[in-house]
């Protein structure tokens, strides 16, 4: 298929749908205000007996992320349960007790190892690294950790990857990732461990959550992902075999802007494998 549907509302894609695994920072907010059309959408959904799990790269346990989500106006009716690669990345950490960890990202993301009490030490005297983004990502870019990578890669480090997304919306902006970080050791021949989507673990306990509140297990072609990213969304939801749900506004809105409609070729160079529909803003 080389075409694509552009639909207005979630309304128009729904019928059928009994689980809808969405993105978070969007489509639900943009990391300083939530989307409240979005926010409607998803409880609207819900209310007509749909589940929503919420799926996200956020380098941080579930709980976390849910505060985050309060803080900025999302309420806890939008959805039913949320997954988290930060949630992935803790059992890594749980499953090595006694090594010695790096840990490279900003102070906030310390949540990721609350309660597993691990050996955290220098680069130089540890056995892993647990990267959730950089030290500073509102001024720092991969490169400025090439020399520390080069370091790691010296020591054959493993390199766990907690968010594997390369940039993110912070209001109008795009600021880099913990993915950004990993992809660049990847590039220099060192082994990161990669949490999160695209990667099929956060699909499989998504689908876990989903069975749970619903008492049974959704068939996938009864299931719906929500993104805005080609490299996470899109390709983790092909990979695991469920429809995707496009939303234009997020870190590829320069890409779509005034475009109405797309022909083959721009298909298939955005896209490779198309997503089932198109859509500027999640709205019901």
């Amino acid at each position: 298929m080389t075409t694509l549907r552009f639909v207005e509302r979630l309304r128009d894609l729904v019928d059928g749908v009994e689980v809808v695994l969405s993105d978070i920072w969007g489509v639900v907010h943009n990391g300083l205000e939530a989307f409240p059309e979005a926010c409607e959408a998803l409880h609207t959904y819900r209310q007509r007996g749909g589940t929503v799990i919420l799926i996200t790269n956020a380098p941080r346990p579930a709980d976390s992320v849910q505060r985050q989500l309060r803080k900025l106006g999302v309420a806890d009716e939008t959805y039913d349960a949320i997954v988290s690669s930060g949630d992935l990345a803790r059992h890594f950490v749980a499953d090595h007790p006694g090594k010695k960890m790096f840990w490279l990202g900003p102070e906030r993301d310390n949540s990721i190892y609350r309660g597993l009490d691990p050996v955290i030490g220098p680069l130089e005297q540890a056995d892993y690294i647990v990267c959730t983004g950089p030290f500073d990502d509102e001024t720092e870019t991969p490169e400025d950790y090439r020399a520390m990578l080069l370091q790691a890669l010296e020591r054959k480090l493993p390199f766990v990857c907690a968010n594997p997304d390369i940039v993110v919306e912070r209001g109008d902006r795009l600021i880099y990732c913990a993915g950004a970080i990993a992809e660049l050791y990847r590039e220099l021949g060192g082994e990161v461990i990669f949490y999160g989507k695209p990667h099929r673990p956060i699909y499989e306990r998504a689908m876990q959550l989903a069975a749970e509140r619903r008492g049974h297990p959704a068939p996938l072609d009864r299931v719906l992902a929500i993104g805005d990213s080609v490299r996470t969304d899109l390709t983790g939801a092909l990979g695991f075999g469920i429809d995707c749900l496009f939303v234009t506004r997020g870190i590829h809105s320069e890409e779509f802007e005034g475009i109405d409609q797309l022909d083959p070729a721009s298909v298939r160079e955005l896209f490779g494998h198309p997503p089932r529909a198109l859509m500027r803003e999640l709205r019901w």
